[in-house]
């Protein structure tokens, strides 16, 4: 598993210049950090965007490729993705469903665009974080890039790693894979612990944390879908889990502790 710089290129990016920002250099050298962010529910509100159409899209292909029924399919669904954090290896696992087509099928996401939210100032702040920036994601390059491009982000980031990209040795191996990341760390020829890991997902922290990656939590957009669904706001934090925010601005507070 390679990186790839955001205009699709291997290897190691080049190295961005920001002459309003020369400071931003002289930190990057200085900390050499990288900051691996997750795309939905981080970067992006998916539970108001995505999340409503993606898992009946989901549930959809297997009705369709599994021959199942609607709500054994929707059973389905959800017990690939508790069991192996996305739905997709278990269908490929258990039911030889090609993944690039799965993929392709369910992030169709007509007006996908037109829904898509974030906070603005965290946008800024991503722009002088010093260090270099990915996008570590389980949903497929195809759809990231839409969401970057629409949210004017997609500049942002030295380079993405979507779930087309997490395998090794001839398998698939997406968060919270802890040799996928290992591996990633060597590929970006730094170590696990200059990583951080900003993530809305726990299962993703602990597997980070558990390589020597630092983790930040981050709740914003999820607390907000739990608060709409009349869910529990009292989220205790882990001890795997190194900061907690709810918005990425907050990473300027933060970034000398984690």
């Amino acid at each position: 598993m390679r990186p790839r710089h955001r205009d699709g290129r291997h290897g190691r990016p080049q190295r961005r210049h920001d002459r309003a920002h020369p400071e931003a250099e002289v930190l990057t050298r200085r900390h050499g950090r990288v900051w691996l962010f997750d795309l939905d529910n981080t970067l992006h509100d998916a539970s108001h965007a995505v999340f409503g159409e993606l898992s009946p899209a989901m549930t959809d292909y297997i009705v369709r490729h599994v021959g199942l029924e609607e709500s054994a399919a929707s059973a389905l669904r959800t017990h690939y993705w508790r069991r192996y954090g996305v739905t997709m290896l278990g269908l490929v696992r258990h039911h030889g469903v090609d993944a690039s087509h799965f993929l392709e099928e369910t992030h169709r996401l007509p007006g996908l665009e037109a829904r898509l939210r974030m906070n603005g100032p965290d946008r800024a702040v991503l722009r002088h974080l010093p260090g270099r920036r990915y996008i570590l994601t389980n949903a497929p390059r195809g759809y990231a890039m839409r969401v970057l491009r629409a949210l004017g982000m997609d500049h942002l980031f030295d380079g993405l790693v979507s779930i087309d990209e997490m395998s090794m040795f001839g398998s698939h191996r997406p968060k919270p894979d802890a040799r996928m990341l290992r591996h990633l760390a060597a590929a970006l020829k730094v170590p696990a612990s200059r990583c951080i890991l900003v993530e809305d997902t726990l299962d993703h922290q602990r597997s980070a944390r558990s390589i020597g990656m630092r983790t930040v939590w981050m709740t914003g957009y999820a607390r907000r879908a739990a608060r709409t669904a009349h869910a529990s706001s009292r989220w205790p934090m882990p001890a795997y889990v190194c900061a907690r925010i709810n918005r990425i601005q907050q990473l300027r507070a933060i970034g000398v502790t984690v």
